[in-house]
Order: C-alpha cells, then sequence, then structure tokens
C-alpha cells in the first residue's frame, strides 16, 4: 500500500559538497521532437500606428537549440558524450541545428525529411519581456519515422542513457517500441511525457511530468496524500520504476515502490522558466548514468533547474556551474 512506504524531505542543500561524478564517461542518447528556437531581441518605443501593438525594432538575432535538441545541449554541456536523433527539414533551419550541434559536441544522427519544414519556435523579445511566440511546425513522414526507429534500435549497443523527449510533434509515434527495445537492452530509459495519454511510456524506467501533464492523466488533487496515491498508482500501472513530479516553485517530488523523497525549489530569482524540464532530466539522466543514487541525482537534478530559471530562454547549465560550491571549497576556483 502507498501509505506504508516512508516520505522524505531532502535540504535544498543536499549533496552539495559532495564530489562531482565522473559524467563525461556517461554515453546518453536523446530522441524526439527536434527544433529551433530562434529569438529576435529589440528596442520598443512606441505603438503601431496600423493596430494597438508595440513595434520592435529588431536589433539583435540568436538561435538555440529547442526541443530534444535542447536536452541534448544540457547533456552536452554537463560534459557528457551526447546524441542526438531525431528529425528535421531539408532546409536551412535543419542546416542551423546541424552547426549548432557541431559547435555544442553533440554527435547528430539526425534525420532530414524533404517532405517537412524544420520545426520553429521564433520569439520576439523587447524591454527584456516575450513580445509574441510564432511556431512553425509540421509532423515527419512515415518513412522518415520508419527510418529513425531502425537506427535507433542499431544505436542502442552504443549508449547506457536513453532520453525520449516527447512534445507531442510527431517525432515519437513509435515511443512504445522504443522503450520495450531500450529496455530488452538493459538501458535507462527517461521518458518527458506530454498528451492525455501516458500508457505508450509503460515500462520505462522513470517519467518526469509536471503538475499540469499529470493532473491531465490523474485528476486534480487537494492533499498531498491524494497526491502520493494518484501519482503511485500511475506509477504501478505503468511499470515504472519511479516517477519524477517537477512541481516548480514547490520543488520536485520522487515517487518509487521503496519511498518518496521531496526537495524544495532551489531558492533564488525566477527570470525564465522556458527549458527548465529540458534541463532537470538531462541532469538526472547523467547523474544515474554515472552510478549516483537517487537522492543525490534528485538534489542535483533540482540545484540545476535552480539555475537555469535564472537565465532567459531555453539555457543550459555547465559541470562548473552546478559543481562550482565544491570547487570553490576545494580551492579550484
Amino acid at each position: 500500500m502507498t501509505g506504508t512506504i516512508p516520505s522524505r524531505l531532502l535540504p535544498t542543500d543536499s549533496y552539495r559538497h559532495a564530489e562531482a561524478p565522473k559524467l563525461d564517461s556517461v554515453r546518453l542518447l536523446v530522441v524526439g521532437d527536434v527544433m529551433l528556437d530562434r529569438y529576435w531581441f529589440g528596442d520598443v518605443s512606441r505603438i503601431s500606428p496600423e493596430a494597438p501593438v508595440p513595434v520592435v525594432r529588431i536589433e539583435r538575432r540568436e538561435e538555440r537549440l529547442g526541443g530534444a535538441a535542447n536536452v541534448a545541449r544540457n547533456a552536452a554541456a554537463l560534459g557528457t558524450h551526447c546524441g542526438l536523433l531525431g528529425v528535421v527539414g531539408a532546409d536551412e533551419a535543419g542546416d542551423q541545428v546541424e552547426k549548432i550541434l557541431r559547435e555544442s559536441s553533440i554527435h547528430s544522427y539526425l534525420k532530414r525529411d524533404e517532405a517537412i519544414s524544420t520545426i520553429i519556435k521564433l520569439r520576439v523579445i523587447g524591454r527584456q519581456q516575450q513580445m509574441v511566440r510564432i511556431d512553425f511546425e509540421e509532423a515527419p513522414t512515415e518513412t522518415i519515422l520508419r527510418d529513425k526507429l531502425t537506427q535507433f534500435k542499431a544505436l542502442l549497443p552504443d549508449y547506457d542513457v536513453i532520453i525520449l523527449s516527447d512534445y507531442n510533434k510527431g517525432s515519437l509515434v513509435n515511443v512504445a517500441e522504443m522503450i520495450r527495445a531500450a529496455r530488452a537492452a538493459g538501458k535507462t530509459v527517461m521518458v518527458d511525457p506530454k498528451g492525455d495519454d501516458f500508457t505508450p511510456y509503460a515500462g520505462a524506467t522513470m517519467l518526469t511530468p509536471n503538475k499540469s501533464e499529470l493532473k491531465r492523466i490523474v485528476g486534480s488533487w487537494k492533499t498531498e496524500e491524494q497526491l502520493t496515491e494518484k501519482a503511485q498508482k500511475l506509477r504501478e500501472d505503468l511499470g515504472l520504476e519511479a516517477l519524477l513530479l517537477t512541481r516548480s516553485e514547490e520543488g520536485m517530488s520522487l515517487y518509487t515502490a521503496n519511498e518518496v523523497l521531496h526537495v524544495h525549489a532551489d531558492a533564488r530569482e525566477v527570470f525564465d522558466v522556458s527549458g527548465a524540464g529540458d534541463t532537470v532530466i538531462a541532469t538526472m539522466a547523467a547523474m544515474l548514468g554515472a552510478g549516483a543514487p537517487l537522492p543525490e541525482a534528485l538534489a542535483t537534478a533540482n540545484r540545476a533547474g535552480g539555475i537555469v530559471v535564472g537565465k532567459l530562454g531555453t539555457a543550459t547549465v555547465t559541470r562548473d556551474e552546478l559543481f562550482a560550491q565544491r570547487r570553490k571549497e576545494d580551492g579550484h576556483a
């Protein structure tokens, strides 16, 4: 019964002083919906005479990896050997994704689909605020998806940990078969889920939904006891080893068969929460791949999420940032 499972709260500074694990030995493959995030920064000084909207005069542009590619970027920033399998269009945006992957030391296994355009999220920012976001997206074709599944199975022997990053854009329609193949090969499989049905993720090692994603599946809750009961039932029904619930300002909760672990949000100024889930799952996967126990992996992932929300846009946390406190105390900084 879930009521008999012990629950404990980890202090936010748990494992902060622990020795940094050998993350460079971790071989991590990210699979999912690959996107290109475009940021247009500009000055806002007047309202348009054509409509009651601000006029943004663009002064600077940035391009970053988005979606599953941002998960891979986070994993690579921590020092892991990271590969990315996904689908982009045979277009300029797809070329740009490939270029940034090379610059980020991420091994690209991207499939180029000539029938679609690369998914792009264009954000226009003025006065440090997002004014509008424009999305361009198309689902991959069946032929490309079959090729991707074949390549996924071929890549499994080369990687220890698999992250399936689902943004519900069509790249993971074969997710159930991917999980079966990866688990049969003895791999740790982490899933960032989306949608109204989590049954395709059955058998994964760990799911990492946020509060709204979990509510869509199990319904709302009024007490911590109700939440625990619903989360544990979902974990059991899907045959998961663990379910990690990210709870924004409330921190995170990790549900396993043996215990429930809670950790409060790492207190700091919140500037931008976009991409924080990518940072959490990448850090959790890297830590588990390096052999860290679940409590240490949870505390470190929570700390990484706390760092990244203090940055603008889909940002990353480096190994040095994450373990800086330890380095300073040892006299290395």
